[in-house]
């Protein structure tokens, strides 16, 4: 990484889907790094199903938490219309990684709003470069649904920087001692499905 590079990366979901525990074994693997981190969350209205939205940047020298929009590196969004609400922070030329998971907001469920039925042409219109992940079956399957998080982060990993070995201490110093195994697995498993993907 060169000394004026800084990397922003950008991360959405809802309310209780892990956004902020993903923004911090992102932080802490460009912490153990050495390189100086910001970073930024905002809450939606709701505790549950309110949208979340992360910020992340880190470089040799950082002065704001803030993401430019059409700056981030990287959009990793753990819910589709999410993804499709944030989609203006992404660089021309970034990486959008997605989980495909859908979670109908109150909105859609009270009538006030419709759920996009053609999210996924929306998302292969606004991004060049895209990988659709399936985190929910991946963390299911691993026997830890709540890992879908660390799926996508493992995923978005692939696309920075920052050294492999550096990310399994950051899951060790962010995540309970009894749940490290298993999200070590869920992160293999969305670094090697980015890996294999070639974008």
């Amino acid at each position: 990484m060169s000394d004026q590079k800084v990397v922003s990366v950008v991360l959405a979901g809802v309310g209780g889907q892990g956004i902020l525990l993903a923004s911090e074994i992102i932080a802490e693997a460009a912490l153990l790094s050495g390189l100086q981190v910001k970073t930024n969350e905002v809450h939606g209205m709701a505790q549950r199903g309110g949208s979340v939205v992360a910020q992340i940047r880190f470089g040799r020298e950082v002065f704001s938490p803030l993401v430019p929009e059409g700056t981030a590196q990287v959009l990793a969004a753990l819910e589709k219309v999410e993804a499709l609400r944030y989609h203006r922070h992404l660089a021309p030329d970034g990486m959008a990684i997605v989980s495909t998971q859908e979670i109908i907001p109150v909105s859609v469920s009270s009538g006030q709003a419709v759920y996009p039925a053609d999210a996924d042409e929306r998302l292969k219109k606004l991004f060049p470069r895209l990988l659709l992940v399936d985190a929910l079956k991946i963390a299911t399957e691993l026997g830890s649904p709540r890992s879908t998080n660390v799926i996508i982060v493992g995923a978005l990993s692939h696309c920075l920087s920052l050294d492999s070995g550096i990310w399994n201490e950051a899951l060790r110093r962010r995540i309970k001692p009894a749940l490290v195994e298993v999200n070590q697995r869920a992160f293999a498993a969305g670094r090697s499905l980015a890996a294999a993907s070639g974008r």
